[in-house]
């Protein structure tokens, strides 16, 4: 039997809860929540394996969900909070959802798409920037991932993201 927790005080606490069930269900563990007034729209992890939907990104499925309660394809005035510098497509999708204000955890060299890569924001074809807060509980975030695939790797197991081998 497991003790419940008590609900997670700020947002980022939630997008790590929701990056810990992503890490249960085999997903790589990051989470997101989108928030408005300092009320929780919509939080969602990664699953695309679950949904073999390569665009079902953290970021992706809560801004969808925000849209849907919301009722409204533009987020103006909302927050997104997300563990892990998001990638290209999914810095492509705040800036069309008019996110008001990115915060993001750890960093990604390889696969961000923020501060790493394409840095869709800085693009001038990019017709909405939001704040970007990063770094935000970096170190945290970024253990998460890394115990996520140093258990992968010491099961024997290759990375989601490693190449096949042959």
């Amino acid at each position: 039997m497991s003790a419940r927790r008590p609900p997670p005080t700020d947002p980022l606490s939630a997008a790590f809860d929701a990056a810990r069930r992503a890490a249960l269900a085999g997903e790589v563990p990051v989470g997101a929540v989108v928030v408005r007034d300092g009320r929780t729209i919509a939080t969602a992890h990664n699953r695309p394996r679950a949904l073999k939907d390569p665009t079902a990104h953290a970021e992706i499925l809560a801004i969808r969900a925000a849209c849907q309660i919301l009722g409204d394809e533009r987020l103006t005035g909302c927050d997104l909070y997300v563990t892990l510098e998001p990638c290209a497509m999914c810095a492509g999708a705040i800036a069309f959802a008019r996110i008001r204000r990115l915060y993001f955890g750890a960093y990604d060299p390889k696969g961000g798409g923020v501060d790493h890569g394409a840095r869709v924001f800085a693009a001038s074809s990019c017709h909405h920037v939001p704040e970007v807060i990063g770094g935000v509980r970096e170190r945290e975030c970024g253990a998460v991932l890394r115990g996520f695939f140093a258990g992968l790797r010491g099961q024997g197991g290759a990375a989601p993201l490693d190449p096949p081998l042959g």
